[in-house]
């Protein structure tokens, strides 16, 4: 398995500026852009491939290429709504495996693609070094379907580097505020 790549980004973020702006007391436009900024990163330390939870926020799409068929096909991410599983075959040409021959189940490292009884693999294209492409949308969906805890916790790590300019400054000694490592424990996945 290869890294996954990301084809399609998030529609929105899992907190606006608004909401973010609300929570950290910031009721005037003119730390608008910085705001945005520590908002964006405090979700991308969060979110997707490399994010510390190990899991998608708001519904993004991904591929993930494989070598050869499996029984099961891992996917990185738990929380997946869709899949679509495409192959080049030994003559070059691009398919398509038709859905009713898979299921997906989900893991404690992340979704699977289970091919059923009737699924036969197919043979592969031996020029390609990843002939098998499994694209797939994961997350919880819009900004609203994001458990409450994870949007405290970006809220809450923003408003700390907003507060907090330095690493380590004066009496901040951590980097992360208190009780953010709790917020977000019960979403990360296994193994993360």
């Amino acid at each position: 398995m290869i890294r996954p790549i990301r084809t399609s980004p998030p529609a929105e973020l899992p907190v606006s500026l608004e909401e973010f702006k609300a929570q950290a007391v910031i009721d005037f436009a003119d730390d608008d852009t910085l705001a945005g900024i520590l908002l964006d990163a405090a979700v991308a330390h969060l979110d997707g491939y490399t994010g510390v939870l190990g899991r998608c926020l708001v519904s993004q799409d991904w591929a993930q290429g494989y070598r050869d068929w499996a029984d099961r096909l891992q996917l990185p991410f738990p929380d997946v709504s869709s899949v679509t599983v495409s192959y080049r075959d030994e003559n070059g040409a691009d398919q398509t495996v038709d859905e009713d021959l898979f299921e997906i189940v989900d893991g404690a490292r992340g979704a699977h693609v289970v091919f059923l009884d009737e699924f036969s693999g197919p043979s592969l294209d031996d020029d390609r070094e990843f002939p098998i492409t499994v694209s797939f949308t994961a997350g919880y969906g819009a900004a609203d379907k994001v458990p409450g805890a994870l949007k405290v916790a970006i809220m809450m790590l923003a408003a700390h580097w907003y507060a907090v300019r330095e690493a380590g400054s004066g009496a901040a000694v951590s980097t992360v505020p208190l009780g953010f490592d709790a917020l977000i424990a019960p979403y990360r996945r296994v193994g993360v």
